[in-house]
């Protein structure tokens, strides 16, 4: 589907709605360029822009396969970017792609399976006419800002949701809705990690030394997102490890749980055992037995019994395992 289609000179908007057909007239132009912005594209509007834009084939096949890595990839004068679109704040996780075709004197962002728009991005092009007359490489920065911009509320959100659990941590009888929490977060956690850290490479060569030519002029801006990866980066690692660490908690929870039952029935095992031996032996079939004619012999062996049963009652009390 296509989104918009605006040609832009000298930083100001020149058309509005530019026809398909019309984008190799208006590429000729000096000072001149065109930003197209699709969604989920099928594979002939593809194809048309291949041919308007004269887009290198690998690229456009890796936009019409999609389920691509993070990356920035050059071709000539021209480039080709990849950024995940994350939403990370439903049961299923959606992970969408948008894939920007960058030239010269042309902006293509073709956006799939995510619902994120990037009509804002546009509006803020518009009001910095003096960098937007620099050309296309302000552009792929403030998309590439917008979506890392995005990923700050998804680290928030991630945050909120471990503080939860660890509130729930030392809750009695919640180790197993805690351990499947934490994994279903730790996956959240490896879906942003694999979005932010390639990420990181493709911003540091664009803001570095042997920075591309089209984004020579926004070094320093790329360099703001490098710094803002970075960030997102840390903070999934801290966030990692802290889930790590609650695991390794929740279970030895578990075992401490477990270490209560275990000594609760060891306790209760140990006064039966006495109860059960002392009858075993009066109980014996034998016709010369001490006290066996003793008219207080039955009452007294269950006196015997229960004062037994008792003293190891309070003893098991005394020391916890009851």
């Amino acid at each position: 589907m296509l989104i918009n289609c605006v040609a832009y000179e000298n930083g100001e908007r020149l058309v509005a709605n530019l026809r398909v057909e019309d984008i190799s007239a208006y590429l000729k132009r000096p000072g001149c360029f065109v930003w197209v912005a699709l969604r989920d594209a099928t594979i002939e509007e593809l194809d048309k822009m291949k041919e308007e834009f004269n887009l290198h084939e690998l690229a456009v096949e890796d936009a019409r396969h999609g389920h691509q890595r993070p990356k920035l990839e050059e071709y000539g004068e021209s480039m080709f970017v990849v950024m995940h679109l994350l939403d990370l704040s439903k049961e299923e996780n959606t992970l969408g792609e948008i894939h920007i075709f960058v030239g010269p004197n042309y902006v293509l962002s073709v956006r799939n399976r995510s619902q994120q728009h990037f009509f804002e991005v546009r509006e803020r092009c518009e009001r910095e006419p003096h960098l937007l007359k620099q050309g296309s490489g302000f552009v792929l920065y403030a998309l590439m800002d917008a979506a890392v911009d995005h990923y700050f509320p998804i680290i928030d959100q991630l945050e909120s949701e471990l503080e939860k659990i660890e509130e729930q941590i030392f809750t009695q009888g919640a180790i197993r809705t805690n351990i499947e929490r934490l994994y279903q977060l730790k996956r959240k956690i490896m879906i942003l990690k694999h979005a932010v850290a390639p990420l990181i490479e493709a911003a540091g060569k664009l803001s570095g030394n042997r920075c591309p030519i089209l984004c020579s002029n926004f070094r320093d801006y790329f360099r703001n997102v490098y710094d803002h990866l970075a960030r997102i980066d840390a903070s999934i690692d801290t966030i990692r490890d802290t889930i790590g660490t609650a695991m390794q908690v929740n279970l030895s929870m578990g075992a401490i749980e477990n270490n209560e039952v275990s000594k609760r029935l060891t306790a209760w095992a140990g006064i039966f055992a006495v109860a059960t031996a002392l009858a075993g032996i009066w109980g014996m079939n034998f016709e010369r037995m001490p006290e066996l004619d003793w008219e207080y012999g039955y009452p007294m062996a269950l006196l015997i019994i229960c004062l037994a049963c008792f003293f190891l009652y309070i003893r098991f009390k005394r020391i916890g395992w009851l």
